[in-house]
Order: C-alpha cells, then structure tokens, then sequence
C-alpha cells in the first residue's frame, strides 16, 4: 500500500541513500555493519530479537571501542511476542559508588566530576544487563552468544578510521599518564590505521573466562548466572577495582584514584522497570523513566500535540522554529527535575502543564533557561557556564571536520577554556580524554514480534586507563552529576546519574511497531524527535526519515563535563536549506552550520502486527550504520 504523505508536510526526498528494508523474518539495525551482521546471523540460526541483541552488543564493545565498552552502561526497551504492549525497560545504568560524595570531590580540590579518569565511573552495568535479558528472555547459550565478539577481539576485525582518530586525539595521555591505554590501542607505540586488523586478545580471554566460569552449571539459566556472578565477585571485579588505586590523570588536569570498591560491584544487579508512555497522534512513545532523560522527549511531544500539523514539520522554518524551543522548555526541566529521585513525572507529562508550557513559546527564539514550576517544588537552577560556542564545521558531505576561529550568528569566536566541541554530530574526543557526543545503538525485530531497542554506551577508550589483564576501561558516567546541593541529580552513594542513553519503542493499538534510536549524547532525544514527526505526522518511510536534515539545540546546561552551554545555540545540517536558516536566524537563534551529512545517527525497526511484515532503515552519515534483514 503506498504511503499518503499530508499536505500540511513537506513531500520527503524521493531518493534515500539507501532503501527501507522489508521483509517478513527479521530486521537487525545498528551504527556498526559487523553488530548488524552478528545480529542477523543469529536470527538466522534460529535465535530470538534478544539472543541476537545481545550478541551484537559485545561485538559493539569491540568494534566500536571508542564509543563503548564492557566498564560502561547501557539501557533497553523492549516487548516479548507474549506482551507486545507492555513496553519494559532494561536497567544497565550503575550507581555512584559508595565513596563517591561530593565532600570527597571537593575534598580532591574539584567542583566537577571530572570528564575522563576513574573518579567519573559509575559501576559498571552493561555487561550485567546483557546477560540478565540473555537469561531471562533469550534461547541461546552464553558461549555462542559471545562467539561473535571474541573472535573479532581474538583474531582481529578491520578497524575503523575514527577508532585510530580517537586514539591519535589521546596519544600523548596515553604515552605520558596511561601506560596501560598505549600498551592495548597502540601496538608497537603506533595509531592503528583504518582498515587494518586491530585485535585486542586480552578481552577475548575476558569472555572466554566469562563463559568457563559458568561451564558446570546445571542449565543455561544457571550458566549465565554463574559468568554474572564472575563479573561482579571474581576475577574481573578484582581487576577493575585494583585498576581504581593507582593515582592517575583526570581531565581536571589532576591526578586522583577513583573509588570503586568491590562492595559496589557485588551489591549491584540489572533489572527492569516499567517505561514511562504519553500518547501522541494515536501512537504510545515509551522510554525511561527520569532517572534518564528519555522523558524530555515525552515533555516535548505533549508541548507539540497541542499545534496544528502544519508548525511540527521539521523541514520549515516554522516547523523548526517550533520544535527547538519546545525542546528547549523540555530540556531546562531536565536539568531541573530530572534524577534518580521522586520526579512528579505525571504532573510533567500532564496536558495542564503542557499547555502552560506551550504558551511560553513565541515567534522569536528564547535566551533564557526556563524551567517549570511543580506546586511544592522549587526548580534546580544549575550553574549555567556559558564559555564556549560550537564550532563550525566544514561543509564536507563525508563527515563534520573542525575549522579554526568558529562564529556564531552574533559574532562570538574561539571555544573557550574548555576547547570543547558539543553539540556536533560526530563524538568529539579532546587530549585530556573527555568526550561529547559518544554512544552505539541498536534495534533488532524477529518474526515472532520480540521487539528491542538498546543504547550502549561508557567505558570508551578514552575514559580512564585501561585494565591490562581485562582489555578494557571504566566509564565515566558520573560526570553527568551535580556536586550541588538541591539537585535532583546530585552525585549521591547508590543513586544513579541521569543518563543521556534514550532507546525508544513506538506502540499503537496496543502492539509495538517501531524500535529506534540514536549516539549522541544530549542531541539523542533531540534527533529522534524529527524521525517520530516525519513518520507519525508526516508519513515519510523509515529511511526517508533518517536521511532528511535535521538540527538541535545547545541551549541548555550539557550533561557532559565541563557543563556548559550555548544560550539560543541551534546546530544544523546545510541540507536543511538557505531560506529555513536564514529565517531561524532572524527569529533569533544562534546558528552553527554543520556540514549537509553530519546530525543524527539513528537507526529503526518496524513491525505490522496485522501482516507480520517487518522493515529496516540505518543512518548512512560517516559510512559505518547498516540494516540488514529478509
């Protein structure tokens, strides 16, 4: 049946970079082409959506390592074919550990969690997650699950070029502070170069212990639960807490040992949680609840369900002009209300609230932060560093590249004392190892109607020193606390940090029909926003969807160290055209052109319920995300 695309929208571009895939077994989607190969291949080796997630994750933390890794984090959301309306969330965010208080951070002589070094890590989840949806709703046995990711570190795997980008940006912390960061990502004292095989044989031992741990076990059940229990009481517990007593540079510029303790990792667990839905044009959006920021995204689609059609098309001005500073009264709630506490997230998503917050937008672009007020509740205000403007970027079609001497509309030159590059489509990765813009993502569908959207992320190269005997770092997480008090995400002993990480699953008439996400720290939300209007509103097809333009905001506090933000700041691709900018700039907003194919990393999977017909799309800026499927 073809798609009637509403007047009230711009057509989509008949060409797409590549097509929608349609079929009737299963759809695997993922920013790197090996994870979506290894999802695929389990599919077809009669393994379910969970089986085959799990298996492309590990691969991820080996193929994307300067995205993730197996010391970070990671959050899912999925239905079983039992429950397709029952939206779960898998919870692979750790908490701070128990030394890790504010007291101590100032004690250190910081009123940041630093960006990169151990003080920033979190305990560590996403490996513990993976193997509890493995148990719990997979088929497969753990070694052939973990197959895929240990021959690739094993026996190598073509490297991609910005893995050795990442690592050449961090080469001289890594010769002169992370002994053990050179060793593992530059053999012979050399960058790898793109394409040749980089192997990484210390976690390929990692796994494999993992999976003998567990050989004795009575069933596959208990297999799993045995390597879980290595991860959080054997030997790569013992590691990764060693790993924390060396002194060691931080982004701070200082040297400090982190504060993991092996009390942390034992008394951590995995688990799921209800998502948070909000009904949008006859469509549920689930997400995380707050304790990440997935609902900013349900905030901004309630402010948006109050406008006619014609104001939600990303491709005007109008439209654009709409929905950034929706997002902008979203985000400032954000940083307001948002943590691993009491958040009255019903009052949030309230259409009495929405509607109070829909008359505050204008036809200029605001400056000011401008969170909302909760009866009984006073809103966080968080120190708003300013000091830094994106970059520009070149007008290159291959990918973003930094051009000196950067200007906003209004003339403001140079990054700031911080050198940072936020807001931009590609991670950016400064010498002193912080990072913006990270993240993997993955959707898999299989044809039983098992359906999981999931957004890995931490313990990327760059974080902290490497774990020789593990092949692997600790995240940093942590950075995306508050030292002050009153803030809902304040840095807290056992409480997690509000995380970016943001998967979303679509439902309607009670089944769920699309998976979807995207990298990107906290423009994630900001580029899944056009996909679900251009599809739900606008009745584009998955990769018409993902291949149109797109923009966000960096008007609002970063999540990232060092915590700054761009008052009206807009990033946008070139192929948003001329007149769109032209017409956001006169309305106020701050532009930063971006370059045409630079925002936005997403990747979906869509199911028809009623036929059984399942579809794939992936983003093909930077050449690395694939779909695949029959």
């Amino acid at each position: 049946m073809a798609t009637v695309v509403p007047m009230t929208f711009t057509k989509p571009d008949p060409f797409t970079t590549r097509p929608t895939l349609r079929g009737t077994f299963g759809m695997s989607a993922s920013t790197h082409w090996l994870a979506t190969a290894t999802a695929q291949s389990v599919l077809e080796r009669g393994g379910n959506a969970f089986d085959a997630a799990t298996a492309a994750a590990f691969v991820l933390h080996v193929v994307e390592p300067h995205l993730n890794g197996p010391g970070g984090d990671m959050t899912g959301v999925f239905v079983t074919a039992e429950e397709p309306g029952n939206p779960v969330v898998l919870m692979g965010q750790g908490p701070a550990p128990a030394a890790a208080s504010p007291e101590h951070y100032r004690s250190e002589g910081l009123d940041l969690v630093p960006g990169s070094g151990a003080l920033a890590a979190a305990v560590p989840a996403a490996v513990e997650a993976w193997l509890l949806l493995l148990r719990d709703h997979g088929t497969w046995e753990l070694q052939a699950v973990l197959e895929y990711a240990t021959g690739y570190a094993g026996d190598g795997h073509p490297v991609l070029g910005r893995v050795g980008a990442t690592i050449g940006a961090v080469a001289e912390l890594f010769r002169k502070h992370w002994p053990t960061s050179a060793e593992l990502w530059m053999p012979g004292g050399r960058i790898p170069e793109e394409g040749e095989l980089l192997r990484n044989p210390a976690y390929a031992r990692t796994l494999e212990r993992l999976v003998e741990s567990g050989a004795a076990g009575s069933s596959r059940e208990a297999r799993i639960d045995a390597a879980r229990r290595e991860w959080s009481v054997g030997f790569v517990a013992t590691a990764m807490v060693r790993s924390v007593q060396t002194p060691h540079r931080h982004s701070s510029g200082t040297d400090h040992r982190g504060v993991l303790a092996m009390s942390d990792l034992e008394d951590f667990e995995a688990g799921y949680e209800p998502a948070a839905t909000m009904q949008f044009r006859g469509h549920a959006i689930a997400k995380t609840r707050a304790w990440g920021q997935g609902p900013a995204l349900l905030q901004t689609l309630a402010i948006l369900d109050g406008f006619d059609d014609h104001y939600l098309d990303p491709s005007t001005e109008l439209g654009a002009h709409t929905i950034l500073e929706a997002e902008k009264l979203a985000l400032a709630d954000r940083e307001a209300y948002y943590g691993d506490a009491d958040v009255p997230l019903d009052y949030l998503l309230s259409a009495e609230y929405a509607t109070a917050r829909r008359a505050l937008i204008g036809d200029r672009a605001s400056l000011e932060f401008r969170p909302g007020r909760i009866p009984g509740r006073e809103p966080f205000m968080p120190p708003l560093r300013t000091g830094y403007v994106p970059p520009a970027l070149t007008n290159d079609d291959d990918g973003p590249g930094l051009r000196g001497g950067a200007s906003d509309s209004g003339g403001t030159r140079g990054t700031g004392a911080a050198g940072a590059s936020a807001g931009v489509g590609e991670p950016t990765v400064l010498p002193t190892g912080e990072t913006r813009g990270d993240t993997c993502h993955l959707d898999v569908v299989d044809r039983w109607g098992n359906m999981i959207s999931a957004t890995p992320s931490g313990g990327w190269l760059q974080s902290s020193p490497a774990i020789s005997e593990l092949g692997f770092c600790l995240g940093t997480r942590l950075q995306m606390t508050w030292l002050e008090a009153g803030s809902p995400s304040r840095l807290t002993p056992g409480k997690r940090p509000r995380t970016t990480l943001t998967p979303t699953l679509v439902l309607r008439n009670g089944h769920a029909i699309t998976a979807l996400g995207s990298p990107g720290g906290d423009q994630q939300d900001q580029w899944q926003l056009p996909y679900l209007l251009r599809t739900i509103v606008g009745g584009y097809a998955p990769q018409q969807a993902i291949d149109a333009p797109t923009f966000h905001t960096t008007s609002m506090p970063g999540s990232f160290w060092p915590r700054t933000w761009n008052p009206g700041g807009v990033v946008v691709e070139d192929r948003l055209g001329d007149d769109v900018i032209a017409g956001l700039e006169r309305r106020g907003h701050r532009i930063t052109r971006a370059g045409n194919w630079t925002l936005g990393r997403l990747s979906a999977v869509v199911r028809d319920p009623l036929t059984g017909v399942v579809q794939a799309a992936a983003n093909p800026r930077g050449g690395q995300g694939y779909a695949a499927g029959r």
